[in-house]
């Protein structure tokens, strides 16, 4: 349904005929880590996230998962081979 309480115009998952059934009534605003992400939508109200109505959960345990504005890396981690199993294995293979 059309949200018509902060993000007015916009779908969202959590309006009902009844109003928002998202905890507390409304959605919250971004959070500082979410400032540069291409999902922002600005509005009246505040900045809201287009993902998210809690954009703050998101961030909690780490990096959000929908954000477009941190880079995300992965580690490679070097195997630590012990020198004296690799020279056996080379060995068996003559």
């Amino acid at each position: 349904m059309i949200c018509v309480t902060l993000k007015q115009g916009t779908e969202c998952l959590f309006m009902k005929k009844t109003g928002c059934s998202y905890s507390g009534g409304k959605c919250l605003t971004i959070v500082e880590n979410c400032e540069g992400c291409a999902r922002i939508l600005e509005f009246e109200s505040g900045k809201f996230c287009s993902s998210f109505p809690a954009p703050a959960q998101k961030w909690q345990k780490g990096i959000c998962s929908m954000s477009s504005n941190v880079k995300k890396t992965k580690t490679v981690e070097e195997l630590k081979i012990n020198p004296l199993k690799a020279s056996k294995r080379a060995a068996g293979k003559k």
